[in-house]
């Protein structure tokens, strides 16, 4: 007589040997007791959970001649027929190879007929979602009134593949995964009648592979029943994990270990002996992450039993190791290892991922609690401030300064005078040592010619000017007379800051008159005030007069109300004159943006917003920059104020004794420094254009 596979073998009979499945027995059983059997079944789940053998047991259930009972009596020729399936009333049919139309219409022809023998004719579809639509379509009628002594049971492991106009029309009965310790459990018992010796970790074992599914867990024990031999050897986990290709408990409980208590080594010696072992480290991967799971489980809950589903040896180790280390950090094992999970089993070197892994999270650092870091900031604010005003905010300010770099401005050591240079009252400022700006007022960011002797500013010119940069959100601590900053801390402006005012008048400079005849002069203005014109310099085009940028921004904002477009190719253009009759802008020889501003319906709005601003009927020309002409644009003009405005907040904040207190204290380190809104958006509108 061939063998008989442990899955047939030890295939239940009744719905008292089902395991793991019972909202189904006890349904099914009370629908019989009282006579509320439906006509037709859907039973779904993953493959091995017992959908069939339950299609089985409803079988002999309704046709055992003691019923209909939840209980066959396994005796009558239906009981013994159905079990073997030989029964004529009772039709096995497989749904991948009968999946036509014409196989459901000969099924449909025999249906009238009543059964030979027993009370009712049953027809099993196994693997249903492979029929037809066409076969679908014919099944409807049928199956939502079939004649009285007719029952279905449909079986598929792809529910969503059923039509809907069939699921409505069946009684629906998910079957789940059966728990480890369920499929733990009938291994013992088949086992026993067996007469096999087994360990428990062994059993653990094939049901932590069995994935919740029955049928794999007999094959898997037929399979290592195979290794133990004729001999009667012991089933021992150590052979069961050699014979699978699967890592013991102990192996995964051990690399937990070393995780926990940070030592890389362990884990590589680990990962070494499973890889020259012929361990699938993929798989090893998969088991290693139920693991953490099951540690971050004993941490978090009292009374694990019922959640992890591991035999008492294994549940006692896990809460052992669960103790030795802080929830969060178990934890933040678990997340960081999931997220590498699918990188190690897509790699093509899954032994260099998990090993790489494995080292990145013993290494990890170690977690500081928020009241811990609270407390630690609470001290540094009372040390700063309790010292009697500034007297000891210095001092933390030098202390902390002197322990680490700053990202973004000079190391500390050369931010800082030494003791030399502290004991000079004020330091002679020099090409390779300048002395810093003061803090309140900003550096204009470009260059401007002096004025002529002949010149009389007005009084508005003696303001700020209209494109000079305003001050900090904030005011940075003044600095100590003995810190002088060192060249390299002084970011170099894009251009040149104006000559201090004297009561002395510049003497007057020669300067040729432009080569291309434009009609500009040295920054002075016309007697009759229609024009301020953009100076120059030897030839060159310098920034234009401050009191030319109010108009010209004036106009440009007019024209933004109307086409904004075309404002920010203005911003772009050198302003050589503006005035009420006109407007004279420069750009390259070529220049896109200068095409664009002189096509004519952006002559006309340029017109229109002169107009607007000035009244009259106003010009508009342009002319040809030379090259290297030195022309400031107004969009330059705003670029170099922005970033004077962070340079001066970055060494203010960087400076600042609560932020290199900070940074030496909790070991940060200055990335970032952001303006005010204002400055935000401008900066965002300048890099946008």
């Amino acid at each position: 007589m061939s063998y008989v596979v442990l899955a047939r073998k030890y295939r239940p009979q009744s719905f008292e040997d089902l395991v793991g499945q019972g909202h189904v027995s006890t349904t099914l059983e009370n629908a019989i007791a009282k006579n509320r059997v439906a006509h037709a079944f859907l039973f779904t789940g993953v493959r091995g959970v017992g959908k069939t053998t339950s299609a089985r047991i409803l079988a002999k259930s309704l046709n055992c001649v003691k019923g209909p009972t939840s209980k066959p009596c396994q005796e009558c020729p239906p009981c013994k027929e159905i079990t073997v399936g030989s029964d004529v009333d009772v039709q096995e049919i497989d749904g991948a190879s009968y999946t036509g139309v014409d196989d459901v219409r000969k099924l449909q022809e025999s249906l009238p007929y009543r059964p030979s023998r027993d009370r009712f004719k049953i027809f099993i579809v196994d693997e249903v979602h492979m029929l037809s639509n066409n076969a679908w379509n014919a099944f409807l009628k049928t199956l939502e009134e079939p004649p009285p002594h007719v029952k279905f049971i449909f079986a598929t492991t792809e529910v969503h593949k059923i039509p809907v106009t069939i699921l409505s029309r069946c009684q629906r009965y998910d079957f789940k995964l059966i728990s480890a310790l369920s499929i733990t459990s009938r291994l013992r018992f088949v086992l026993d009648r067996e007469g096999v010796a087994y360990e428990d970790a062994a059993l653990s074992i094939i049901a932590r592979e069995a994935a919740g599914s029955m049928r794999d867990a007999m094959s898997l024990l037929d399979q290592v029943l195979a290794w133990v031999g004729v001999d009667g050897d012991k089933l021992t986990a150590e052979g069961v994990a050699r014979v699978l290709g699967v890592a013991d408990r102990s192996v995964l409980h051990g690399l937990a270990a070393a995780l926990v208590d940070g030592d890389a080594e362990a884990c590589l010696r680990t990962v070494s002996d499973l890889a020259h072992q012929g361990y699938d480290l993929p798989h090893v991967a998969r088991d290693f992450l139920a693991h953490l799971r099951d540690l971050v489980v004993a941490k978090v809950s009292a009374d694990p039993t019922g959640l992890l589903d591991l035999a008492d040896s294994e549940l006692a180790d896990v809460k052992t190791l669960a103790t030795r280390a802080e929830a969060d950090d178990l934890t933040r094992l678990h997340q960081g290892f999931s997220r590498s999970f699918d990188d190690i089993t897509r790699s093509g070197q899954p032994r260099a991922a998990l090993e790489m892994t494995l080292v990145r999270l013993a290494r990890r650092p170690p977690l500081m609690p928020v009241d811990d870091l609270l407390r630690r900031l609470g001290e540094m604010e009372r040390r700063l401030l309790g010292g009697g005003g500034g007297g000891g905010a210095p001092g933390a300010s030098g202390g902390a300064g002197q322990g680490r770099p700053m990202q973004g401005g000079a190391p500390p050591g050369q931010r800082r005078a030494s003791a030399s240079e502290a004991s000079s009252p004020s330091p002679t400022p020099s090409a390779s040592s300048p002395v810093p700006p003061p803090a309140s007022p900003a550096a204009p960011a470009f260059s401007q010619a002096p004025p002529a002797p002949s010149r009389v500013a007005p009084a508005s010119s003696q303001a700020a000017p209209a494109f000079s940069p305003p001050a900090p959100a904030f005011s940075p601590p003044a600095p100590a007379p003995s810190r002088v900053a060192p060249a390299s801390s002084q970011a170099a402006p894009a251009f040149s800051p104006p000559a201090p005012a004297s009561s002395q008048p510049a003497p007057a400079t020669s300067r040729p008159p432009p080569a291309n005849g434009a009609a500009y002069t040295n920054g002075a203005a016309h007697t009759n005030g229609a024009a301020h014109t953009n100076g120059a310099t030897n030839g060159r085009l310098a920034a234009p007069n401050p009191a030319d940028l109010a108009p010209f921004r004036a106009v440009i904002e007019l024209v933004r109300a109307k086409r904004a477009p075309l404002a920010s190719v203005l911003e772009h253009a050198a302003l050589i004159r503006i005035g009420s009759d006109g407007i004279v802008l420069g750009f390259e020889a070529d220049s896109f943006l200068g095409k664009q501003a002189q096509e004519p319906i952006a002559k006309e709005a340029i017109r229109a917003a002169l107009a607007a601003h000035y009244g009259g009927n106003p010009d508009v020309t342009f002319e040809v920059l030379r090259p290297q002409s030195g022309a400031v644009t107004l969009a330059q003009i705003e670029g170099a104020g922005l970033r004077a405005r962070l340079d001066n907040a970055r060494r203010a904040i960087a400076d600042h004794p609560l932020v290199t207190a900070a940074i030496e204290l909790l070991g940060a380190e200055l990335r970032d420094v952001r303006l005010g809104q204002e400055d935000a958006a401008a900066a965002e509108r300048m890099s946008t254009r």
